[in-house]
């Protein structure tokens, strides 16, 4: 059973949804974005992400395929979508659906854990008040940036959350993993714009391509060459909703052409940048909106 929602999120139930689809963004913080979505009918397609996705339904049905089963999110109930996993999403009902989701780097939990590796929550639906109220606590405002101690707190309180519903947990990474998965981390992160060849990673880290890779997978849950596209799309979205032209932005954020980022785009975030771009209200160029 759905569990029943407090303060902000309950107000806006008893509100009646809107008519028109729209994406909503919070003031950015360092590897946190938050957003409300309101959607009618299928909205996203088949996608993926290096971030965990977490949120709560706050009116309609939430209805998504992940993990090869199909998942529906009531009103109150949080969603766990682990980085890399396929999945899509939309509105289970006529009725339209609405929810508020934030997107948390996996380096911010593996900072908290000390080590330890990261939550796989397998029940990508789940009623938990407590998990909700953390939730709700850095969702609700919306419209407010996150304090920076207010952050280290609930990045605290939610890795406990997920670790409760993580179930049995790996053993823990060696140091020298560790480390040389954190070096080649930042390293990407510091030359996003450009390519990086994995001669430099090797010097970097002082491991061999290949083990780097493995370790990296391991503790991001993605792969260094993802990681890369995944901080040049982030930028992307940045600049779309400043209201960029989509050609400019292409390239700004470090792809070849703009086919090749219209790609890549859909792929990571389920839509085009055009339709990103109408949702977010940042127009500039959005002629590929309807495609």
């Amino acid at each position: 059973m759905a569990q029943g929602l407090g303060g902000e999120a309950q107000e806006g139930l008893e509100r009646s949804c809107a008519d028109d689809d729209r994406i909503v963004s919070a003031p950015g913080g360092a590897g946190i974005e938050r957003i409300e979505a309101r959607f009618h009918g299928n909205a996203f397609e088949l996608h993926r992400h290096d971030t965990y996705g977490i949120g709560v339904t706050l009116h309609g049905v939430q209805r998504f395929h992940y993990r090869g089963a199909v998942q529906h999110s009531l009103p109150g109930q949080v969603i766990v979508l682990h980085p890399d996993e396929l999945h899509d999403g939309g509105a289970g009902t006529e009725d339209g659906l609405r929810y508020r989701i934030l997107y948390l780097e996996p380096s911010l939990l593996l900072d908290c854990l000390g080590g330890a590796p990261l939550p796989f929550v397998r029940d990508a639906v789940v009623s938990d008040p407590a998990l909700q109220g953390t939730l709700l606590s850095a969702l609700a405002p919306l419209g407010e940036a996150l304090d920076e101690l207010f952050v280290a707190d609930f990045i605290a309180q939610l890795a406990r959350h997920l670790g409760r519903h993580g179930g049995q947990l790996a053993k823990p990474m060696g140091k020298t993993a560790w480390r040389a998965a954190a070096l080649a981390r930042d390293y990407l992160e510091e030359n996003a714009e450009r390519a990086v060849r994995s001669e430099e990673l090797e010097a970097v880290t002082g491991l061999d391509r290949y083990a780097l890779s493995r370790h990296f997978r391991a503790t991001y849950s993605t792969s260094p060459h993802r990681f890369l596209l995944m901080r040049r799309l982030q930028r992307a979205r940045r600049l779309i909703e400043a209201g960029e032209p989509l050609a400019e932005i292409a390239v700004a954020a470090g792809f070849s052409d703009q086919s090749h980022f219209n790609r890549h785009f859909k792929k990571a975030f389920g839509l085009t940048p055009g339709r990103w771009a109408m949702l977010v209200g940042g127009t500039a160029g959005a002629s590929d909106a309807a495609r």
